[in-house]
């Protein structure tokens, strides 16, 4: 591990905005805010680009950044420090235990910006929309909470575009590509992270969905969607993946 890495996994020890793989959090994080306001989640955060920016736009809500990756957690949480950003704080987890961290209704929407497109078919269970993630997602979200997905990869935006058609969720806004025309932006999608300036999928341009899930199970649609998968992106299997966020 670089030397600059090991300095800030060591700053975030004491950093009061940030937990690493807290304990009994679950039902605590109005006591760790102290207020009730509506907590969002941003998953995969990186360097919480999101998370910063969403807090500094909406002051009377909570921002939680979750990421694995301490030394880009540290970029967010020293900047919120340094601002003195309040409603915003960060998690060092894994995403597939992030269940274990919440009540049932404890948050009211995720956003997952530029998340790692687990481009060979055979990681296409790590997607983070994909329908085992959007199960654990159900978990902790208010019913009809929404899913907010920005990405730059068309793979990722049509493999959730299909998980939004055969699970049968509220499509609430789509974009092939958020910069086309003349639409005004809204300002939630103007703040861009590290990874968006680097165009890394070469496609030039941004996807957006924005999605709702429903209180009851999802449909089992796991089968349909590996069939639909081996049809279409077989072709792309040897694609190298790079890690978003």
């Amino acid at each position: 591990m670089g030397h600059k890495k090991l300095i800030r996994f060591e700053a975030i020890r004491d950093f009061p905005n940030v937990l690493q793989y807290p304990r009994d959090m679950a039902g605590g994080w109005p006591a760790f805010f102290g207020n009730d306001h509506p907590l969002t989640l941003e998953l995969a955060c990186g360097k919480g680009e999101y998370t910063v920016g969403l807090a500094r736009m909406y002051p009377d809500r909570n921002f939680l950044g979750v990421d694995l990756k301490g030394n880009r957690i540290y970029i967010g949480a020293k900047k919120c420090l340094e601002e003195k950003i309040v409603n915003a704080a960060f998690l060092r987890t894994q995403i597939d235990q992030i269940a274990s961290y919440f009540r049932q209704g404890e948050v009211s929407e995720i956003w997952l910006t530029f998340p790692d497109p687990q481009l060979r078919r055979s990681r296409a269970s790590r997607r983070l929309t994909h329908p085992k993630f959007l199960r654990l997602y159900q978990q902790i979200l208010i019913p009809g909470g929404l899913i907010h997905l920005k990405t730059d990869s068309p793979v990722l935006y049509r493999f959730t575009n299909w998980a939004i058609e055969l699970c049968r969720l509220p499509l609430v806004e789509g974009s092939g590509d958020i910069y086309a025309g003349d639409t005004d932006i809204k300002e939630e999608l103007k703040i861009k992270t590290h990874y968006e300036g680097l165009d890394i999928a070469g496609s030039r341009r941004i996807h957006y969905l924005c999605f709702a899930l429903p209180p009851g199970p999802l449909p089992d649609i796991d089968a349909e969607l590996h069939r639909r998968l081996m049809e279409i992106e077989s072709g792309e299997e040897g694609v190298v993946a790079v890690d978003g966020d």
